[in-house]
């Protein structure tokens, strides 16, 4: 980011913390204690994998099981408060940054974590993308009060200068040391966690910070539930006014950016394709779902296009009516947010064509494109696979105040959840700034 550009904004202001982390001799192994964003666990069989790798797996505080939500909050409450008597997890002595890497075949990234002021100015300074679930927002934040914690980091994406100094010689200078930890999960990622305590290099990270804008890679519902809760607290500054992210130079470290895909409950496929005669063109495609996403994305360079399985066939679904776009989709927003697969989807196939509700009964987000065809086809519903937007078009929108539909990205290496938590009671208070 150039000078006259950083200047325009208050600014990143991370904080050093005290992170809460498992101790490795109180678990069976660091990976089998961890688990992907509570948002990206498949359930109930991904869920049901991750409770049997552990009895203390992170997935029993970020989706505790239970009767009812009351019930399932202070399950995780409870649950937190046993480990941290038991020893199983602890408090690390002093405020530190985290830096953290993921590391499998050509992929690295590497960023780094800490508690992110909350300022009055936050929404110049990190951007959304996406809308967010009234509901979602809900289940997390009455989470996060029960537990009295931030239990997985948000993703946060900055352009940094591109050079060797700042935050990004800091980050260099720590990975060749020991690190405090290192894990390998199943999905063969090497994880590695160093803390950075040296005064002057968290001052040096700090200051490289102030004045960059960062993009919400992952996390739009957790980012809006630390706003929401720190709004609860107005005038009693203390350990809300900020919130636990992982930050990545995508200038040095590209994001990769993957669709979210849709299942649409009690909904066939064969009755979905027949609502779609006269206003898109359907095809229905042979060999395996990979040649199939091939030509997906091929569609995708000329126009909308979907994916639709669950029938034991998949179906190539574009070129849309254009008069049911001009009717269906919203005017008055930008070119690019009309030309949106997630738009189009959500206005003129859910809402005009197919007129199923946006709500859990009827529609589930899944990331994995198999996971998502599997699930329609044993449960008699529509998977619609989605092609994935670029970065530029998202940090475009982004910046002009723009948010995308709901779920309409995955951006990732997404941090591995359970590598290190913040407690909110053992942080003394602190006013944003």
């Amino acid at each position: 980011m150039k000078t006259s550009e950083r200047a325009t904004y208050p600014g990143l202001r991370l904080i050093p913390f005290r992170g809460l982390r498992y101790v490795p001799e109180r678990v069976g192994s660091l990976a089998s204690v961890t688990s992907p964003p509570y948002d990206v666990v498949v359930r109930p069989d991904g869920l049901h994998h991750l409770e049997s790798l552990d009895p203390h797996n992170i997935v029993r505080l970020i989706l505790p099981q239970g009767g009812s939500a009351r019930d399932r909050n202070r399950q995780a409450a409870e649950t937190l408060r046993r480990w941290l008597a038991e020893g199983v997890l602890a408090t690390d002595p002093e405020p530190v940054f985290y830096v953290y890497e993921q590391r499998s075949g050509d992929l690295l990234q590497r960023g780094v974590i800490g508690a992110l002021a909350l300022s009055p100015a936050a929404e110049g300074i990190v951007l959304p993308h996406e809308d967010v679930m009234a509901d979602v927002v809900e289940d997390r934040a009455d989470l996060m009060r029960a537990t009295g914690a931030h239990l997985e980091p948000l993703l946060l994406s900055y352009a940094g200068d591109g050079g060797s100094g700042g935050a990004a010689a800091v980050i260099e200078d720590v990975v060749e040391r020991g690190p405090l930890l290192t894990t390998t999960t199943e999905d063969g990622v090497t994880h590695r966690l160093w803390a950075v305590a040296d005064p002057a290099e968290q001052g040096r990270m700090a200051e490289d910070l102030a004045g960059r804008q960062a993009l919400i890679a992952d996390g739009h519902h957790r980012w809006a539930t630390y706003l929401r809760l720190q709004r609860e607290r107005s005038g009693r500054p203390g350990p809300w006014d900020s919130g636990l992210v992982l930050l990545v130079d995508t200038a040095r470290y590209p994001l990769r950016v993957r669709a979210i895909h849709r299942l649409l409950h009690r909904f066939p496929v064969a009755e979905a394709l027949a609502a779609l005669e006269g206003r898109f063109r359907v095809r229905t495609l042979g060999g395996p779902l990979p040649r199939a996403l091939d030509a997906l994305a091929e569609a995708a360079l000329l126009g909308n296009a979907f994916l639709l399985a669950g029938d034991g066939a998949l179906h190539l679904v574009d070129r849309p009516d254009e008069g049911l776009l001009d009717h269906s989709v919203p005017a008055g927003r930008p070119a690019a947010w009309r030309a949106l697969d997630a738009t189009v989807l959500h206005s003129a196939l859910l809402d005009e064509v197919w007129r199923i509700p946006d709500a859990p009964d009827h529609i589930s987000y899944i990331h994995d494109t198999a996971a998502a065809v599997g699930q329609a086809e044993r449960h008699g519903g529509t998977a619609v696979l989605m092609h994935p937007v670029s970065e530029d078009v998202v940090r475009d929108l982004a910046r002009q105040g723009v948010t995308m539909p709901r779920k309409s990205t995955s951006f990732g290496p997404k941090p591995a959840t359970g590598l290190v938590l913040r407690s909110l009671g053992t942080e003394p208070g602190r006013a944003s700034g």
